[in-house]
């Protein structure tokens, strides 16, 4: 008899005992999920981050069931991305949940593939980043160009800066940062900023054209276009979807 996509993932998880892997590290949440984003497999950290104490309060659940709706939202559409192929390498991004101080985390997605090369699930990781995430992600060169990119994130980052603190062209550059984070330089500055606009307008009442500054827009005009291209919504649709959940 066949597997399941989910008894397939089980099996994986299993045999690679990917769930212990992790276990030691108490600051890296790992997790696996099923197509359907069913939490399959999660570690230590992963608990203790939503104050949880038990894996059965995960297990067969899915980011609805976690998070605020907004949060689960983004977390889905990143599945969804890489449920088709592809890969969240590397992203920094500010985490956390209302009423507490959002950190910097980095985060890698990865697709699961049975012994036939379908793809039958999702895995990631997502720590603060420390100075071992800064480690990991300096080991290719790219410590300096991250940092920057999280401490500047509001103003105006062109390729050739970025290349200055790489030491390289900014043609080498460009091709070496998309092949090490499968997007191109300016489209995870735009995602940054997208991701820190969404926190905004669920969780402040400021004013559309605030926030598009704030979040390194060059105006609201830009910054609705931008929104829109990657949620589908615009930043008004956007805040009254979430305000009414």
């Amino acid at each position: 008899m066949s597997q399941t996509p989910a008894s397939r993932i089980e099996t994986i998880a299993q045999s690679l005992q990917l769930a212990e892997l992790f276990e030691p590290f108490e600051d890296v949440q790992f997790w696996i999920k099923d197509r359907e984003g069913r939490y399959c497999r999660i570690n230590r950290a992963f608990l203790l981050n939503y104050a949880l104490t038990e894996p059965s309060q995960v297990i067969g659940k899915t980011d609805y069931d976690l998070s605020p709706a907004f949060l689960a939202d983004q977390f889905r559409f990143d599945d969804e991305q890489v449920l088709d192929g592809q890969r969240v390498v590397n992203r920094i991004e500010r985490v956390g949940q209302a009423g507490q101080t959002a950190s910097w985390n980095v985060t890698n997605k990865i697709p699961i593939r049975d012994a036939h090369g379908r793809i039958i699930g999702t895995a990631g990781t997502t720590r603060q980043l420390g100075a071992e995430a800064r480690e990991l992600i300096g080991a290719h060169g790219f410590e300096p160009v991250v940092a920057h990119i999280r401490d500047h994130y509001r103003e105006h980052i062109s390729n050739r800066q970025l290349a200055a603190l790489a030491h390289m062209s900014v043609r080498a550059f460009e091709r070496k940062f998309h092949d090490n984070f499968h997007v191109t330089p300016q489209q995870y500055i735009r995602k940054l900023r997208v991701r820190i606009a969404c926190r905004a307008l669920v969780y402040t009442e400021k004013p559309l054209a605030e926030v598009a500054l704030e979040c390194g827009f060059a105006d609201q005009s830009h910054f609705a276009r931008e929104f829109r291209h990657q949620t589908r919504q615009t930043p008004r649709e956007y805040r009254e979807h979430y305000r009414r959940l």
